[in-house]
């Protein structure tokens, strides 16, 4: 393959509140990054080190959000797609060739050249470029969802990140929502139910 290749993913699917995060990646040619693995293998403090690594020593990276509105309104798969690519045009670089993780692609139309692009199952564990953009993501996204802790103390995002853990729910319920939740997740969805 030849052009400069960008690794996309996502972090933030299943959670019940917060934005989905996607990062793109080309990684340098001449300059691997040791220890660059799918996100969810690593630690927080592995991940916190290789993605300063990453955003030093990768040729470019971009970083795409859709918002809690964005989610409701489009359903996750499609706010998934447009942070994606969100993230590949935050790239000072534009890609000849787009590998992304999972089993679907975004639409790419419109992105400054004919690019190609192929999505690969598993592709955070096997593809250095994926697994780059996975850390990004997840990292961008936790930071997010910590800094969100100090607003809505209440809900303990620093503790899960808005994922649906049992004490997420406890919370939810006992507090109801917040401006982050996503009012199309049923465990959101249906405690907005109970109030009414």
């Amino acid at each position: 393959m030849t052009g400069w290749v960008a690794g996309v993913d996502e972090a933030g699917r299943g959670p019940l509140a917060g934005p989905v995060v996607a990062a793109a990646v080309i990684l340098h040619p001449d300059r691997p990054i040791a220890g660059v693995a799918d996100s969810k293998l690593l630690t927080a403090k592995q991940r916190a080190a290789l993605s300063t690594v990453i955003r030093r020593d990768a040729l470019c990276f971009g970083i795409g959000w859709a918002d809690r509105a964005e989610i409701d309104a489009l359903n996750i798969l499609q706010a998934t797609f447009l942070a994606m690519r969100r993230a590949l045009l935050a790239m000072s670089l534009t890609p000849d060739h787009v590998l992304v993780d999972g089993n679907r692609l975004p639409n790419l139309a419109g992105l400054g050249k004919c690019l190609t692009a192929c999505a690969i199952v598993g592709g955070d564990a096997t593809e250095p470029a994926i697994s780059a953009a996975s850390i990004l993501a997840k990292t961008d996204r936790d930071s997010y969802m910590n800094q969100m802790d100090s607003l809505y103390p209440e809900y303990s995002f620093a503790a899960h990140k808005g994922y649906c853990t049992q004490a997420h729910q406890r919370l939810l319920k006992l507090h109801g929502p917040c401006p982050l939740h996503r009012r199309s997740f049923a465990p959101v969805w249906l405690s907005l139910q109970a109030d009414v």
